[in-house]
């Protein structure tokens, strides 16, 4: 039996940022993993501020993601962004 290929989704999260768009990007990313059989999410964060918002969201993200077999990657997230993933913990599981 051959092994299926890796599926990659890309889930675009564009700043800035707010809490009151949590529901609809938890919406989104649910809708993407429930879909089919994908292992890695790409969540592309150019224009995220490294905030408190920012944070729960990615830590949420990742957390759904997980639940459903997906690792999750971060592209074009700033310094301070990256600094701020670190800092939470979240690195291993938001590379």
């Amino acid at each position: 039996m051959a092994a299926s290929p890796s599926r990659t989704v890309t889930l675009t999260i564009r700043g800035p940022l707010e809490r009151s768009d949590l529901p609809g990007l938890f919406a989104r990313t649910s809708a993407l993993v429930g879909a089919g059989d994908i292992d890695t999410i790409r969540c592309e964060v150019v224009g995220v501020a490294a905030d408190a918002v920012a944070a729960d969201a990615l830590a949420r993200l990742a957390l759904l993601a997980r639940r459903h077999g997906c690792r999750t990657r971060l592209v074009g997230a700033s310094r301070k962004l990256q600094e701020l993933v670190e800092f939470v913990g979240l690195s291993e599981v938001l590379r």
